[in-house]
């Protein structure tokens, strides 16, 4: 359930929201734990923000081979099953994901590592990764501002999922 705010003390914490940093410091002890999955190509870009998150990934080092590699492990919705220049995209990524499967399996069969370095540099930066996130709502701020028209929908997904955290609008976004 989410906490219950007073009216008196939600509008000190939009005055001191809006007021600046040095005034907002109450933010950075509204903690967030989240689990995410995202692809690679998408954890790349949420690791620039180091200062005020904590994550624990579901290790693919360690992991990588524990499961059979299929079609829902990647992000693939923007892949079109058309031939343009050449190439039918949705069928390059089946081809990676044989390509990892028989890796996988010859891994599993003979436990050689030269099978282990081929998944892992097969692996495209559309395969999804699970995360546990800690974050703070200074930090969350920090990523709505800079990534709320960003070109990577799953940007777009994780700020309308800001959106839905308890007083959020109302301290972080301010409507009304």
């Amino acid at each position: 359930t989410a906490p219950v705010i007073g009216e008196a003390d939600l509008d000190l914490m939009r005055r001191l929201a809006a007021a600046g940093t040095e005034h907002r410091k109450y933010l950075r002890m509204l903690t967030v734990y989240v689990d995410l999955t995202a692809p690679l190509y998408w954890w790349k870009e949420f690791d620039t923000y180091k200062v005020g998150t904590v994550a624990n990934s579901c290790s693919t080092m360690h992991k990588i081979h524990s499961k059979e590699f299929t079609l829902d492990d990647f992000s693939h919705e923007h892949l079109v099953d058309t031939c343009e220049g050449g190439l039918l995209w949705y069928h390059t990524l089946n081809a990676i994901i044989y390509a990892l499967n028989d890796a996988r399996n010859s891994y599993l069969e003979t436990n050689q590592k030269r099978f282990w370095w081929m998944m892992i540099q097969l692996l495209p930066s559309s395969y999804n990764q699970k995360r546990t996130v800690q974050l703070n709502y200074q930090v969350l701020k920090n990523m709505y501002f800079s990534r709320q028209n960003h070109k990577l929908d799953e940007w777009h997904t994780l700020c309308e999922w800001m959106e839905s955290l308890p007083y959020f609008k109302e301290i972080i976004i301010q409507e009304g």
